[in-house]
């Protein structure tokens, strides 16, 4: 059973970011997240820069087979792209968002509940959903902890 915590909202700050946007099979994510983060942490060493944040995936759409992903790094101002790495930012506004722990493959609920806060608040969903993610796959599956943001109006 996924474990999360309390859904709530936030007034999120607009955050800068370095990112990849490519189309995907849910399948391939694994491996492409890893060469992603892989590459954006050999260019943040490159320009001396840290990450300002954890890393996250955008969803900005929910096709399994054609996933429309941008892989991302938060960082602590606007830094210059470089070939497939691009500059960007995630928004500011409000977001409803909740602490899940446990498997990727079990998120589906998760995402069916801040559905239900956001109906039943009155709410409509805008934008798109972002997954942050706190630590990797050197951690067992049930001890994976992931932010999950749903922007709203």
């Amino acid at each position: 059973m996924p474990r999360i915590s309390n859904i709530e909202m936030l007034q999120k700050m607009v955050q800068p970011t370095l990112f990849i946007r490519t189309i995907a099979k849910v399948q391939d994510l694994p491996v492409l997240i890893g060469q992603s983060y892989g590459k954006m942490a050999a260019y943040l060493q490159e320009v001396g820069e840290l990450l300002a944040d954890v890393p996250y995936v955008a969803y900005h759409n929910m096709d399994m087979q054609n996933l429309d992903v941008e892989i991302g790094f938060p960082v602590a101002r606007q830094l210059p792209g470089k070939d497939d790495i691009q500059s960007g930012s995630i928004p500011a506004g409000k977001v409803v968002f909740c602490m899940y722990r446990g498997a990727y493959s079990e998120m589906a609920p998760v995402y069916d509940e801040m559905a239900k806060f956001i109906a039943d608040h009155h709410l409509e969903p805008v934008g798109t959903a972002y997954e942050h993610y706190y630590n990797g796959p050197e951690f067992p599956v049930s001890d994976m902890l992931t932010m999950i943001v749903m922007p709203v109006k």
